[in-house]
């Protein structure tokens, strides 16, 4: 099997592993994966991460024209912004997962660091994650606030609609994207209990350790 035909392969295994224990629901969520020759496979509009077929992937030439597959997710603006921004990006997920869109819905004071230093593997995999307003699935405007962000965040998160998580490869999305969820669960289950964080030591400590971009 080529490299192309494994991408697929593994990028439709993961996508069914997370409908299947959860993580999305119904036909949401979008996955995409940068190619060896530069171009993309994503997954198509209207689909769900439970039935992907990997011969339906959209599929993207390296100059971002629409060469084969059905018709791509209309998020794709979401994922070429972090493509286009972030140079070691090698896979996007956004998700519709249940604990983080919950955590959006309630107050938070610090948009620029949206989930609270609970664990370390929250730093280590996501780094600082910006709340973005709310948008309207599929606006343009999404992938705009993340060009803004200059490619400084490997995470986001979209204001009443889900994370969105990009990684080296799909497998360190698909992990990265989990860890954001769990991590989310972990504050909503801690809400008003005083749980003891992360210092900002630790945090630092964690950050210099795994090479994390961390300061804006």
């Amino acid at each position: 099997m080529n490299s192309e035909n494994n991408l697929r392969e593994k990028m439709c295994l993961l996508a069914k592993s997370l409908f299947d224990r959860g993580l999305t629901h119904g036909s949401t969520g979008n996955i995409s994966a940068r190619m060896s020759n530069g171009g993309l496979l994503v997954s198509p509009t209207g689909t769900s991460f439970g039935r992907l077929d990997p011969a339906r992937l959209s599929q993207f030439n390296e100059k971002g024209e629409f060469v084969d597959g059905d018709p791509p997710t209309k998020e794709m603006s979401l994922h070429t912004a972090f493509y286009d921004t972030r140079s070691v990006a090698g896979s996007v997920v956004h998700l519709h997962s249940c604990h983080s869109v919950a955590l959006s819905m309630l107050q938070n004071e610090d948009v620029n660091n949206f989930l609270p230093p609970l664990t370390p593997y929250g730093v280590m995999k996501l780094g600082k994650v910006k709340l973005l307003p709310f948008f309207l699935p599929g606006d343009p405007a999404m992938g705009e606030a993340v060009r803004g962000l200059a490619g400084k965040r490997t995470a986001v998160m979209l204001a009443n609609h889900g994370p969105v998580v990009a990684g080296k490869d799909v497998e360190a999305a698909c992990n990265a994207i989990e860890e954001f969820e769990e991590t989310a669960r972990l504050a909503l289950l801690t809400r008003g209990l005083s749980p003891r964080v992360l210092t900002e030591t630790q945090v630092r400590s964690v950050v210099t350790q795994f090479d994390i971009q961390w300061d804006d």
